[in-house]
This record gives C-alpha cells, structure tokens and sequence, in this order.
C-alpha cells in the first residue's frame, strides 16, 4: 500500500511537471500582448485629441479600405474626442455616398452624399459581409466595438487588483490592437502573428513604417501608428469614457463624505444615548 501511494504520489507530480511544462510552452509560443501605456487609462485618464485625430486619419486611410465603422459621422464631434467642429464633420460626411434609407418618388434606392447623422458607410469594395469573405476567407470585423470585444485574461495576481474600485484595467483591447499590428514578425510569412491565436491570422500586415503622412508631424512609424489608431478604436467604443469617469469619481466622492456624516451622526447619537 504504501508503494502504491509512493508510485500514485509520484505520478501525480510528474503529471502537475508535465502540465507546467505544457503551459510555460503554451505561454512561451502565444505571448500575451505587452500592457502598454494609455492617456485614457485609469481613474483619471482622459482621451488625447490629437492622438484620436491621427488614429482618425490611419483609420480613413488604411483601415477604411477594409474594416466598416459603424458610429454617425457626428460622433467626430464629441467633446472629449476626436473634437472636429462640426463644419468639419459635414464636410467629411459630404465626402462619401450613403444608401438613402427610404427610397426616392420611383421607388428607387439611391445614392447620396453623407449627413453628419448618418453611419460611415461600409468599405465599396466590400458591400456585404459576404463579399469580404469570399476575398479575405472571413469577413474583416467592424471596428466600431473591436476595443471592447478583444480581452484576454492577464492572469494571476493582476487579475485581483483589476477587480478593485479605481484599479481596474480597461485598456486590454488597446493593448492587442496594438500587438496585433506590431506582431508581423515573419517578413517571409506575411500572414503570420506573433499575437494573434494560433499565429494564423486572415489579414497581412496592413500598415508599415512611411504608410501614412501624419499631418501634425508626428513620425510616421509602426509604433506610432499602432499606438494611434489602437486609441482612436478605443474612443469609437467609448466614446463618452471621459464623462463616465467624472460622473462615477462623483459619485465615489458624494458616498465617501455620506460614509463620514452616517458615521459622525451614529457616533454622536450613541454617545447622547449614554
């Protein structure tokens, strides 16, 4: 009996090593993506308007060609944003041509030049989800929710502290946006990511160092780009971040002060009571 525990208890280390092992080459193979730093972050962080505007202006030029957006052009000006005026906006919106939603005197659907209150329209050379995918395999995701919908669990003991008030940490989707664009590490396999499940992923890389011309002179690197346009998908999830923090800090404050007074006011009843 007691060889068969020796020989059971024995097993059941090797098999907890072999499991350890499995997983150190788990981890070791499919890299979470690296916590990056974020000006939205935290209780506190707020949006930076200028880094939404060029992540804007990679989305219009790269991603657009590709990936619908599904939020209305008024959106862009949003205090707390991306801060176009909103002449700016209608000028934007008047660039691109919308389906109608109702159809003309003849019953016809008809192409117009956008509103301010309408959607950005969908990529024209990908009308439907359908003839994405009969390009691409898979039809690229809409962006407008792709910050929020990409998480991945950050593991023990992060994951206690992302639990308490003020500490949590939201910008996971930040984070494999931004790894995913910097995780084309094979030249030779332009599919392949370093970050991506099972590294396979459908898109090539589709941005590179020189890609787009930033118009406030920030470098035009992969970094910066990945950075940008990570932040701006951040914001079209989100965009009222900046007001939800303020009206919740409120909040905190408003019931820590009526913690004290229900406090003082029980402590000083108790003492009149004796």
């Amino acid at each position: 009996m007691i060889r068969f525990k020796t020989a059971l208890t024995s097993a059941a280390v090797a098999f907890a090593l072999a499991g350890g092992f499995a997983l150190a080459q788990e981890t070791e193979e499919q890299p979470k993506p690296p916590r990056e730093t974020w000006s939205f972050g935290g209780m506190f962080g707020t949006y930076d308007k200028a880094q939404l505007q060029r992540g804007f202006q990679v989305y219009k030029e790269v991603c657009s060609n590709c990936h619908p957006l599904t939020i209305p052009f008024r959106t862009l000006s949003q205090p707390g944003g991306t801060d176009f005026s909103e002449d700016q906006v209608k000028t934007l919106a008047a660039t691109y041509q919308v389906t109608n939603p109702e159809p003309n005197d003849k019953g016809e659907i008809f192409k117009r030049p956008g509103t301010p209150a309408d959607n950005f329209p969908r990529p024209e050379a990908y009308p439907n989800d359908q003839a994405a995918a009969a390009t691409f395999g898979k039809a690229p995701p809409d962006m407008n929710l792709l910050a929020k919908a990409r998480k991945y669990e950050r593991g023990f003991p992060w994951f206690v502290f992302d639990a308490l008030p003020g500490l949590q940490y939201q910008e996971m989707g930040a984070d494999y946006i931004h790894a995913i664009l910097t995780g084309y590490t094979k030249p030779d396999d332009p599919q392949w990511n370093l970050y991506y499940p099972g590294h396979k992923i459908a898109m090539p890389q589709p941005i590179s160092d020189g890609s787009v011309a930033y118009k406030d002179g920030t470098p035009p690197t992969l970094q910066n780009y990945s950075k940008d346009i990570a932040a701006f998908l951040s914001w079209a999830a989100e965009p009222n971040l900046n007001e939800r923090k303020r009206i919740g800090l409120g909040a905190m404050i408003f019931l820590f002060v009526l913690a004290g007074l229900l406090y003082f006011t029980k402590k000083r009843v108790w003492e009149s009571a004796h």
